[in-house]
C-alpha cells in the first residue's frame, strides 16, 4: 500500500472521499477498509455495505473480500451489491408495505416497450409519432429525479410533456396492477418505502453502520438521496469515485454529487489517489493531457513507476473501410506479442463497429462484440424467462400475455383481448381472468384450453418449491410442449432456439452450484437474471473486444485502440457548442485513455459514411491535445494517393510504413486458382474484386460454402 491508500483503509469514522484516479487501486483500499473494520475496529460484518454499479465489479469485491477475511461465515454477512440488487433485498422483505405483491416481477427494456406500446395502442396515438423508447427516457428521467406521475403532469410544460406524463400515469397504473417494477422503480420505491415508514428506515440504518459507495461520480439524484437516507444516522460513509471519470449524464448521473460531497459533509476527509498502477507513463500524460483542458473537475495527475513506454501509434484511412482494415493490419501484428483477448477496439458509437467488425470477419480474427444482440433478449429465452415469471408471479400480465399461446394452443388474439379487458374493468390479472373464463365470453374450446393451462401453471408452481431451477426449467419445456414444438418445425433456427435453450442451462446450473433449494430461490434467479448488465458478459480468451467507450468503463486491456477520431464523431456533433457536454466527452476520451495498459492506437478517416452520406471531417480535438512528443511519428496511411487532407500532427506530415504481415503479400491470385484455409479446408477463387490491401477473393469451400476473404491477410495456401 502507498501512504494515500493505508490512510483511506485507517480512515473509518465520520464522512470520508475517495478521489480516485484510473487504475489507482480503488477496489484494493476498499477490500482491505472492510477488513480493517472487521479485524482492526471490531465492527460485526452486518454492518457493513458495500455499493457498486455492475454484477462484474460486486463479484469482484466479494471474491476479493472473501480472501481477505478469515471467517467465510463472516465474510457472506457483508452486504456488497449493486445498488438495484440491494433494493430488491429491502423491497423483498418491505413492499408489502406499499401495496405490492412480495413476489413482485422486474420488467425488462422488452417488457417495458411491450406496456408503453399497449398504451399507445389504447390512446389511439402512432408509435412512429411517439416512439417508446423516447417515452420511456422520459419516464426513467422523472424517476429518477423523484418525481412521480401525479406530480410530472402537474408540472408538464407543452403538449409533448401533457402527454407523456399521462402516458406516464398509465404506465404507472399497470405496473402496480400486475405487482411489477421497472429498474428504476427498484430505487425510487426503496425511498419512497423509507420515507413512509421510519421504522423501516430505522432498521437499515442500523444495520448499515459502515456505507461504502463505489463510482460516487456516477450516482444520479435517486441514487444519492437514497445513500445519504441510509447514512443519516451515523454519517459512517466512504463514497470512492473520480470526477474525470464522469460519463453517464445521458442516464441521469450527476457529477455534482462527488464534487459538492464537502458541502453536503462539511466534516469529510478528502484523500487522493493518483498512483496508477496500470499504465505507462506515455499513456498516463496523454491522458492527463487531454483532461486538463476540463474545468469541471477536482485537479489531480495521475503518476506512474511504469517509466517511458511506447509512444501512441496513429492511424489515418481513407474511410471507414480502410479504417477497419487497418486495424486489422495492427491487430495481426501485434498478435505475435499478445494475445487477442489482450485487445480491445472502442469507438464512440456502436453503428461504427461494422467495418471493424467486416474487417475482423475477413482476415479470420476471432472478437467478441459487447452490446450487440444480448443473449437473453433471444425470443426463445424471454419465452421461457416469461414462464419463470408467472410462476413466481401470476399477477404479471406482460409476461401471461406472452405465453398464454406460446407454443401455439389455439388461442387467438381477440381471446386475449377479451380477457385483458375483463382483468381491466374487474381490477385483476390475466391470470385471475382465465380463472373465471366462463364469464369472460370467449368460445368454449379456449375455455378448456385455458384451463388446462391454468391447471399446468399451478401444477409447475408446486414443482418450483423443490426444485432447483435447472429441474424446474427442463420441466417447463417439457411440459408446455416448448421443446417439442421446436423439434418438430426442424428448421435451421428451431435446432439454433434448442441449442440456445441448451446454453441457457449453464447460466442456471452455474445459479444452481451456489444456492440451496428454498421459497426464495426462484425469485432470487429471476432477480439476477434481471440485473444482468453488458460488462458481466466480457470473458478472457474470447478474441478482440470490440466495444463503445461507455461499456469500456472498469475494464483494462493490454493494447486499446480509439477508432473515430474526428470531429462531428468524436466529440460528436450535438456536443459542439455546449461547454458541459462537451466536458462530458473529453472525459469519456479520458476513460478510453486510460483502459489502456502498454499501447494506444488511435486512429481516424478522412472520410465516412454518416447515416447513408458520405463526410469528411477534420480530426478531434482530442488528438490535438495530446502533446507531440507523446505520438509516434510514423502512421500508416491507406490509400494515401487518394487522400484529400494527409494526416499531420505538430507540423509533421506523416508518412506511410508499409508492414508485411502475412505470407499472402507477394502471392498473386487469379480465378480458378485452388487454396486451403486453415478453418475453411479446401476451395477454389471464383470471382476478385479490388486492389492492393482492399482486394478480395469470392472462394467456394467444399464444405463451408461461399466466403469473402481479404487476400493479403486471410490464412491461405494457394494449391498447385
Amino acid at each position: 500500500m502507498n501512504k494515500e491508500q493505508r490512510q483511506a483503509i485507517r480512515h473509518t469514522e465520520g464522512p470520508l472521499l475517495i478521489m480516485a484516479g484510473a487504475g489507482s487501486g480503488k477496489t484494493r483500499v476498499l477490500t482491505h477498509r472492510i477488513a480493517y473494520l472487521l479485524a482492526e475496529k471490531g465492527v460485526p460484518p452486518y454492518n457493513v455495505l458495500a455499493i457498486t454499479f455492475t454484477n462484474k465489479a460486486a463479484r469482484e469485491m466479494k471474491e476479493r473480500v472473501h480472501k481477505l477475511i478469515p471467517d467465510p461465515e463472516d465474510a457472506e454477512r457483508i452486504w456488497i451489491s449493486t445498488f438495484h440488487s440491494m433494493c430488491v433485498r429491502i423491497l423483498r422483505r418491505n413492499i408489502n408495505y406499499l401495496g405490492y405483491e412480495n413476489s413482485f416481477s422486474i420488467l425488462d427494456p422488452t417488457d417495458q416497450n411491450s406496456v408503453v406500446k399497449g398504451i399507445l395502442k389504447n390512446r389511439n396515438l402512432d408509435v412512429k409519432q411517439h416512439h417508446p423508447r423516447k417515452i420511456l427516457s422520459y419516464i426513467s428521467d422523472q424517476k429518477n429525479q423523484l418525481i412521480d406521475a401525479t406530480t410530472a403532469i402537474s408540472e408538464a410544460d407543452g403538449h409533448f410533456e401533457g402527454l407523456y406524463s399521462e402516458i406516464y400515469k398509465d404506465y404507472q397504473e399497470i405496473l402496480y396492477r400486475n405487482s411489477s417494477l421497472d429498474f428504476d422503480d427498484l430505487i425510487m420505491l426503496t425511498i419512497e418505502l423509507f420515507k413512509k415508514e421510519a421504522d423501516v428506515l430505522n432498521y437499515y440504518q442500523n444495520r448499515f453502520q459502515y456505507i461504502h459507495v463505489d463510482e460516487y461520480q456516477d450516482t444520479n439524484h435517486a441514487q444519492y438521496e437514497l445513500v445519504n437516507l441510509l447514512a443519516g444516522k451515523y454519517r459512517n460513509i466512504c463514497v470512492v469515485g473520480d470526477s474525470d471519470q464522469s460519463i453517464y449524464k445521458f442516464r441521469g448521473a450527476n457529477i455534482e454529487n462527488i464534487l459538492n460531497f464537502e458541502d453536503d459533509y462539511q466534516d469529510a476527509k478528502v484523500i487522493l489517489l493518483e498512483q496508477n498502477y496500470r499504465s505507462t507513463e506515455t499513456i498516463l500524460d496523454a491522458a492527463n493531457a487531454v483532461i486538463g483542458n476540463n474545468t469541471s473537475r477536482k485537479p489531480k495527475a495521475l503518476r506512474t513507476e511504469r517509466k517511458g513506454g511506447k509512444k501512441i501509434k496513429t492511424i489515418l484511412a481513407d474511410s471507414e473501410r480502410a479504417e477497419g482494415q487497418e486495424v486489422l493490419r495492427h491487430v495481426m501484428a501485434l498478435s505475435r506479442e499478445y494475445s487477442y483477448s489482450d485487445m480491445a477496439v472502442l469507438y464512440r458509437a456502436n453503428s461504427q463497429s461494422r467495418a471493424i467488425e467486416d474487417a475482423f470477419v475477413k482476415g479470420s480474427v476471432p472478437y467478441k462484440m459487447i452490446g450487440g444482440m444480448k443473449f437473453y433478449s433471444r425470443m426463445e429465452i424471454k419465452d421461457l424467462m416469461s414462464y419463470l415469471k408467472v410462476i413466481q408471479n401470476p399477477h404479471d400480465d406482460i409476461s401471461f400475455e406472452r405465453i398464454i399461446n406460446t407454443p401455439k394452443r389455439g388461442i387467438g388474439q381477440k381471446t386475449v383481448e377479451k380477457l385483458l379487458a375483463y382483468g381491466s374493468s374487474n381490477g385483476i390479472s390475466m391470470y385471475e381472468a382465465v380463472m373465471q373464463a366462463d364469464f369472460v365470453g370467449i368460445p368454449k374450446s379456449a375455455v378448456v384450453t385455458l384451463i388446462k393451462l391454468d391447471e399446468m401453471l399451478q401444477n409447475l408452481k408446486e414443482k418450483s418449491k423443490y426444485m432447483m431451477i435447472t429441474e424446474l426449467v427442463d420441466e417447463v419445456l417439457e411440459d408446455t410442449g416448448y421443446i417439442d414444438a421446436l423439434e418438430k418445425e426442424d428448421t435451421l433456427e428451431s435446432r439454433s432456439r434448442i441449442e440456445n435453450l441448451e446454453e441457457f442451462k449453464t447460466v442456471t446450473r452455474e445459479f444452481d452450484n451456489e444456492n440451496e433449494i428454498s421459497d426464495e430461490l426462484l425469485f432470487d434467479f429471476l432477480s439476477d437474471m434481471a440485473l444482468v448488465s453488458d460488462q458481466d458478459g466480457v470473458e478472457a480468451d474470447s478474441g478482440v473486444t470490440l466495444m463503445t467507450m461507455h461499456a469500456s468503463k472498469g475494464l483494462e486491456f493490454k493494447v486499446v485502440f480509439v477508432v473515430g477520431l474526428e470531429e462531428g464523431i468524436f466529440p460528436s456533433q450535438r456536443v459542439m457548442y455546449d461547454d458541459d457536454e462537451l466536458e462530458e466527452e473529453r472525459r469519456l476520451m479520458y476513460v478510453a485513455l486510460t483502459r489502456a495498459e502498454d499501447q494506444l492506437i488511435l486512429s481516424r478517416a478522412d472520410s465516412r459514411m454518416i447515416y447513408g452520406k458520405r463526410e469528411s471531417n477534420v480530426q478531434s480535438r482530442f488528438l490535438n491535445e495530446i502533446p507531440a512528443g507523446l505520438i509516434d511519428g510514423e502512421v500508416v496511411e491507406i490509400d494515401s494517393a487518394k487522400s484529400k487532407s494527409p494526416f499531420q500532427k505538430a507540423g509533421r506530415a506523416h508518412r506511410r510504413t508499409p508492414t508485411v504481415l502475412t505470407d499472402n503479400s507477394g502471392v498473386t491470385f487469379k480465378v480458378g486458382d485452388k487454396v486451403a484455409h486453415k478453418k475453411f479446408g479446401d476451395g477454389i477463387i471464383s470471382n476478385i474484386k479490388g486492389e492492393g490491401d482492399s482486394k478480395e477473393l469470392d472462394i467456394i469451400f467444399t464444405k463451408e460454402g461461399p466466403k469473402r476473404l481479404l487476400a493479403n491477410f486471410a490464412p491461405l495456401e494457394k494449391k498447385e
